[in-house]
């Protein structure tokens, strides 16, 4: 139960983080090249979004940190493993295993050093230079993010023990489209066949 709340939250953070990027540029975009329209210049250059810019670099910031560790999760990250499937069962076990801690280490390390790092930074009153905000809150993105990763690797290196599979993502799957009587509707459109 908490795992699946921890995954869900983990997917709205970062699909609320996209949106909201993407509308908060959609608006700066539209603020700056508007300005031109003689009707709604006076209304539209009441605004300032002076901010907009800084605060969709933090928002993607931590939306790459959280997408990260949905990446482990879900096993979207890019792998060179050609040569470690071609090994026997139990050395490919244990080098996926090595690898998969060597993961869970360094994301460990990285997130005690951003912990480290954000608490020295709160001790001083450096701000962001056009939202103003504490610059340690922007920056607990290292280790929020680096020790949810650190999970996700220990996460899938306990289920790979128990199981023997990884986590993999079928590219050729798309949500809402299914195989109907046996034709998936992909290789049907690019054989130019039924839809």
């Amino acid at each position: 139960m908490v795992l699946k709340l921890l995954d869900r939250l983990e997917e709205v953070i970062i699909a609320t983080l996209m949106a909201a990027a993407t509308l908060i540029i959609f608006v700066a975009v539209v603020h700056r090249y508007a300005c031109g329209v003689p009707i709604i210049q006076d209304f539209i250059l009441s605004w300032d979004f002076s901010w907009a810019q800084e605060l969709c670099v933090f928002m993607f910031v931590w939306m790459a940190k959280f997408g990260a560790a949905y990446g482990v999760r879900t096993g979207i990250h890019v792998g060179v493993d050609v040569v470690i499937k071609q090994l026997s069962d139990r050395p490919y076990k244990a080098l996926v295993a090595f690898g998969l801690l060597s993961g869970a280490a360094f994301t460990a390390i990285v997130g005690t050093l951003g912990v480290t790092f954000c608490y020295r930074l709160a001790q001083t009153e450096q701000i962001t230079p056009d939202l103003e905000w504490p610059s340690w809150i922007i920056y607990l993105a290292i280790p929020l993010g680096s020790y949810l990763m650190c999970f996700r690797f220990l996460q899938v290196l306990v289920a790979f023990l128990r199981t023997g599979h990884l986590p993999a993502v079928d590219h050729a799957h798309v949500d809402g489209i299914e195989p109907v009587d046996g034709i998936d509707p992909i290789e049907a459109a690019r054989e130019g066949g039924p839809s």
